[in-house]
């Protein structure tokens, strides 16, 4: 039986659970806030740990996933919010075996996944690798508010590459998401990677353009910055309009982050 996850995509998947397991020893204060609202960091590791959990369910035992799957959106909020609750008053040592168990449960799942199997998880089904992109891009972006909630400047590697990746796939989501009329086609999408490599998405006769730093283009759609706190530039509506919903993640329309300062519009 093949795998259903490249090999590559574990690799940077699981570089990127350590990457921020490395920031959480035992002296970290789990009750310090960050960035995101409501979220302190306790809270960030649990929901991780649950999300994993869920994760492995719906890989290894489908059914008994979709059994347990709320129907509305609240039902999610809830469930997950349980998870945080669950483990609210763990001890730091606690908290980071429980992750480890769980996050690895949940890589030898994808290592034992059918290349073809459908993933039930919340909204569409998916393929095993874009439920680890999902996953990844999840560790990316908790790990951005760990790291800003204790003032560690993080070395952004190549490995944005598959939040990108994700942002650039939810263009439709994004706008469907919140009622939105879909456009007919995607903006194109011109990025430099932390490498210097470039990173480049959509049709080359797009109408509408985005360019800038793949660490821009990660923040924004996972609304861990306003896009007017980045460098990122467009040109047409469409990538406008994008740039002020975009959401990467799955769930009701996020609130997103609300700009440091009032900037003048990058557009071209």
């Amino acid at each position: 039986m093949g795998c259903g996850v490249p090999c590559e995509l574990i690799d940077d998947l699981a570089a990127e659970f350590n990457s921020l397991q490395t920031l959480i020893t035992s002296g970290t204060d789990l009750r310090q806030p960050t960035p995101a609202a409501g979220w302190d960091i306790g809270a960030s590791v649990s929901h991780l740990i649950g999300c994993d959990l869920l994760a492995e369910k719906a890989i290894a035992t489908p059914g008994a996933f979709q059994c347990a799957l709320p129907a509305a959106d609240d039902g999610l909020t809830e469930l997950l919010a349980g998870h945080i609750a669950a483990r609210q008053d763990l001890r730091v040592e606690q908290l980071r075996q429980e992750w480890t168990d769980a996050f690895t449960a949940l890589l030898r799942a994808f290592q034992s996944a059918h290349q073809h199997q459908k993933v039930p998880w919340f909204g569409p089904p998916m393929s095993p690798a874009t439920l680890a992109t999902a996953r990844l891009m999840e560790y990316w972006a908790h790990g951005q508010d760990v790291a800003e909630a204790l003032k560690v400047v993080r070395q952004h590697t190549d490995r944005i590459r598959h939040v990108c990746h994700l942002g650039f796939a939810t263009f439709e989501f994004s706008f469907a998401n919140r009622g939105l009329p879909v456009p007919p086609s995607p903006p194109r999408v011109e990025l430099r990677l932390p490498s210097g490599r470039p990173w480049v998405r959509g049709p080359e006769d797009a109408h509408a353009v985005v360019t800038g730093d793949a660490l821009d283009f990660a923040l924004a759609v996972t609304q861990r910055r306003h896009w007017l706190d980045t460098s990122l530039t467009y040109q047409g509506e469409v990538a406008e309009q994008w740039l002020a919903i975009a959401q990467c993640f799955a769930g009701p329309p996020g609130p997103g982050r609300a700009p440091s300062e009032v900037p003048s519009a990058r557009g071209q």
